[in-house]
């Protein structure tokens, strides 16, 4: 078992003619908690949906667990232990809550099943208030709740958290931080995707900081909070 759990080697990626990812690397180990941040329209999604197979890489490798992944499918992508949330939440507005999480309910890659039906109900109290809503009736906040426990219903190895907070109010906001924080905790890698740096490095033991499809930061929590400057420079807080 390798301990890249995603390992991305010289990436480059286009939206047609557009070059997005400049001869990119960028890797999450086992247990670990990665911040990759930046303005709007520098890469960020377009990294993580390259990952997935969403976006195909023009060049360079994508490995998932020590396997070359670069042309799978979205879904063996996710059966190798991969649960992607991304911008927009994309629950099943016609489904219960209920039953949103219960279709998603499987082993992980490694056959591991830590996170039960109970456990995020226990971790979501608000969803287990709501289990016969339908997806459509629930807040923005307790849509995001929702992917989010969908997500981790599939018993993965690493959990992608795309603006996971973006547009909700404080209180939900601050909610969804104690749940990355739970996730952290539990020896889950992932990899949090949010403007908040101050939230983001709170959680991570690693993060990067995407600038026109080239990282121009890579290190410890520690480290980037002792750079104020480069904050103000590259994320404008």
């Amino acid at each position: 078992m390798t301990d890249r759990l995603v390992d991305v080697q010289n990436i480059d990626a286009y939206y047609g003619q557009s070059h997005i990812l400049r001869g990119l690397n960028f890797h999450v180990g086992r247990g670990e908690t990665v911040g990759l941040m930046g303005r709007n329209g520098m890469g960020k999604s377009t990294l993580l949906k390259t990952v997935m197979g969403l976006v195909r890489a023009r060049s360079g490798v994508v490995q998932v667990q020590g396997r070359d992944a670069t042309r799978l499918a979205t879904h063996a992508i996710a059966q190798l232990g991969i649960a992607y949330v991304p911008e927009g939440r994309g629950i099943f507005g016609n489904l219960s809550v209920k039953e949103n999480l219960i279709m998603s309910e499987r082993a992980g890659a490694g056959g591991q099943r830590d996170w039960t039906y109970e456990r995020v109900l226990e971790t979501f109290p608000r969803l287990k208030e709501r289990l016969n809503h339908g997806g459509q009736q629930l807040s923005g906040g307790e849509q995001q709740m929702l992917t989010i426990g969908r997500a981790l219903m599939t018993n993965p190895d690493v959990l992608i958290l795309d603006e996971a907070t973006e547009g909700l109010a404080p209180l939900i906001a601050k909610d969804i931080w104690r749940i990355c924080e739970t996730v952290a905790k539990s020896g889950m890698s992932s990899i949090i995707v949010d403007k908040n740096h101050r939230h983001v490095t709170a959680i991570t033991n690693r993060n990067y900081i995407l600038v026109k499809g080239q990282f121009v930061f890579e290190g410890s929590s520690a480290e980037l909070r002792s750079q104020p400057e480069l904050l103000a420079q590259h994320l404008g807080l």
